[in-house]
């Protein structure tokens, strides 16, 4: 198998390549890194310094992949499929990209940062972060919401690499800070997330380690 994914089966980075890879029917295998194991983890940072997933080993090229946006961009550039997640068009691209970065820095990371909070040593917490992370998620759920009221995917009515970064964001800001309530077009966005075959199929993959997660759902 030419290509190897390091992940992690809860990893909200990883569900977004996933879905890259499930969209175009990708073949190849996956990887599961335990980053808690303390040998294991010292081991995959000779692929990964930072000792972050997920990570692409492409055999054919000779080539280690970083960074979840710069893996699905490779993964169309060098192993193309029937599904075009970013955009010939220059314009189109730009937006494309722009939105992909707005999810992860103003929705991804923030969701981390609330989810995370709950796996550090008791007295250890960060309550005025998580409560920065909090209102950045709001601001974001805001945005999208007013947006999703007139489109099918992130940017109209092409599913794109935004599409991918948006879900797994959502579904886990969902599990912390439902949307149903005050966000319901980003709640409808989010279903039909959840409805894509390719993400359902991450889903699906997940279920089994969906009792680790540490998120809890407050307002």
């Amino acid at each position: 198998m030419a290509l190897t994914l390091h992940l992690h089966p809860l990893s909200s980075f990883c569900h977004k390549v996933l879905i890259a890879l499930y969209e175009n029917e990708t073949p190849f295998a996956a990887q599961t890194v335990n980053l808690m194991d303390p040998a294991e983890s010292q081991e995959f940072r000779k692929i990964s310094p930072f000792g972050k997933i997920p990570v692409l080993r492409d055999d054919g090229n000779d080539r280690i992949v970083l960074e979840s946006s710069i893996i699905i961009e490779y993964l169309q550039q060098h192993y193309p499929g029937k599904a075009q997640l970013l955009p010939a068009g220059p314009e189109a691209l730009l937006d494309v990209r722009l939105k992909d970065r707005l999810l992860d820095l103003y929705l991804h990371l923030p969701m981390q940062k609330v989810v995370l909070d709950n796996l550090r040593p008791a007295g250890k917490n960060d309550p005025y972060g998580v409560e920065q992370a909090r209102e950045t998620i709001r601001l974001s759920c805001r945005r999208i919401d007013r947006e999703m009221e007139s489109r099918t995917w992130a940017i109209g009515e092409s599913f794109s690499l935004a599409d991918c970064s948006a879900a797994p964001a959502l579904f886990y800001v969902n599990q912390v800070m439902p949307l149903a309530g005050d966000f319901p077009h980003a709640a409808a966005y989010l279903k039909r997330l959840m409805q894509r075959p390719s993400y359902a199929r991450v889903l699906r993959e997940a279920e089994p380690y969906f009792k680790s997660f540490p998120g809890a759902a407050k307002k």
